[in-house]
């Protein structure tokens, strides 16, 4: 009897045991099933923050190419297809909308436009994209009336010019005119000068004058 009643305790106490155990081993399965659950949501929630941060960047690239696209070309690289096409000396750069020319279009392309006096001796028209530097058109101006002395009596050139422009006043030059009138308060008078317009880097209109002899800075303060 003593001996039935002591194998029912054990085998209480193997039962009891083995439900405190199977407990213990469920809960311990489901902690380590939430851990798992919470680190499987962190690294998706890390993925997401990749891929934002992905799109983040490749926006940035896409608006600051926009940018640079809206820059225009350099004067001097314009210059140069300009002379390529129509050897001589320029005496006249203008960056404008193209619906401002003269041709009837506008389509939003931004150009340069250059006045060239030629090797042939004639005037000419050249209209450069400011995009990419191709040249849209050249027309010759057998009727205009500029006086053909002053190319040659600017010992200064465009770039010359502008070079010394920019040094003083940084920013996007978008016109530049070789101007020979006589009629101002320059010493001895009949040099010609070149007028030059800025966008500073303050986002200011600035005007300066380049002497087209020595290449002289002075700035039109009447702009200012």
């Amino acid at each position: 009897m003593k001996h039935r009643i002591a194998a029912a305790a054990v085998a209480a106490a193997v039962l009891v045991g083995g439900g405190i155990a199977a407990t213990a081993a469920f809960a311990d399965d489901d902690g380590r099933g939430h851990e798992r659950t919470e680190r499987n949501e962190d690294r998706a929630d890390d993925r997401t923050d990749d891929r934002a941060d992905t799109d983040d960047q490749a926006d940035g690239r896409a608006e600051a190419g926009r940018a640079a696209d809206d820059r225009p070309v350099s004067l001097d690289r314009a210059l140069a297809a300009a002379l390529k096409a129509v050897p001589g000396t320029a005496t006249e750069a203008e960056l404008e909308d193209d619906g401002d020319d003269d041709d009837g279009r506008d389509d939003g392309r931004r150009v340069w436009e250059f006045d060239v006096y030629g090797k042939d001796k004639v005037w000419h028209d050249v209209t450069v994209d400011a995009a990419n530097a191709k040249v849209l058109s050249t027309r010759d101006d057998d009727n205009d009336d500029r006086d053909r002395h002053a190319p040659r009596s600017a010992s200064v050139t465009l770039v010359t010019a502008v070079n010394a422009a920019l040094r003083s006043e940084p920013g996007t030059v978008t016109s530049v005119d070789l101007d020979d009138d006589d009629d101002d308060d320059r010493a001895g008078g009949g040099t010609p000068r070149w007028e030059i317009e800025i966008t500073g880097d303050d986002g200011r209109e600035h005007e300066l004058r380049v002497d087209a002899g020595t290449a002289a800075v002075t700035v039109d303060r009447d702009d200012d």
